[in-house]
């Protein structure tokens, strides 16, 4: 099983919602691919992040966590894959899907 793959697990076992991954290898992006999920709450949230942390980890990625302090967006950069955990207004309002698929 490839390491979004095993994210993308963790995420769904944490009831993370609208996951989807972007493969970002040929757009020249700073990340190989984006991890995207939504979570019901700050708390949630953090769950999500906390998942997907723990299995960039054991990968042996390091991990620097952005937006702990926001109740729309999270981030968990690990250079090639970047993880987002929005809530559900912040996922509406930053719309990376749409972002990339242009």
């Amino acid at each position: 099983m490839s390491i979004l793959q095993d994210i993308v697990t963790a995420l769904e076992d944490k009831s993370g919602e609208n996951i989807i991954t972007l493969d970002l290898k040929n757009k020249g992006s700073l990340a190989d691919a984006f991890v995207l999920a939504t979570g019901n709450s700050e708390v949630h949230m953090k769950t999500l992040t906390d998942a997907a942390e723990e299995v960039l980890i054991r990968a042996g990625h390091k991990c620097k966590v952005e937006g702990g302090e926001s109740s729309n967006w999270r981030l968990l950069d690990a250079g090639d894959i970047v993880v987002h955990v929005f809530s559900h207004k912040g996922r509406e309002f930053y719309r990376l899907e749409r972002l990339w698929e242009e």
